[in-house]
């Protein structure tokens, strides 16, 4: 039996393996880089004594500057949804993972409302 001459064809798009694409470069918003914004979030960490103000059953994290942990300054209502920029009273203190558990719930309400 002989195979078409389309089977033997290859085709002219080649595979991309998306598994190695690099993905871009993170940038951070323009107001986020400002001399306001960097006063704004050594305020709201300052605020909370350097350590995360997440609660969690009860106790409050004990992630903080002094054990060398990264913390964020987060808004509390996201500037997407209307918060103050600058407002120290719209500031929390969070430790990277819970800033990701905090924004990604934000995010998804966000979501779900559209």
């Amino acid at each position: 039996m002989k195979r078409s001459r389309l089977a033997r064809l290859t085709p002219s798009i080649a595979r991309l393996d998306l598994r190695t694409a690099p993905s871009a470069p993170k940038r951070a918003d323009v107001e986020l880089l400002t001399p306001e914004h960097r006063a704004w979030r050594a305020k709201v960490i300052a605020g909370a004594g350097g350590r995360c103000e997440w609660i969690g059953n009860g106790m409050r994290c004990e992630k903080s500057t002094a054990s060398g942990d990264r913390l964020f300054a987060d808004h509390i209502k996201e500037r997407a949804d209307g918060g103050a920029l600058y407002d120290p009273y719209n500031g929390q203190c969070l430790c990277s993972s819970h800033h990701v558990l905090k924004t990604n719930a934000e995010r998804a309400k966000r979501l779900s409302a559209c």
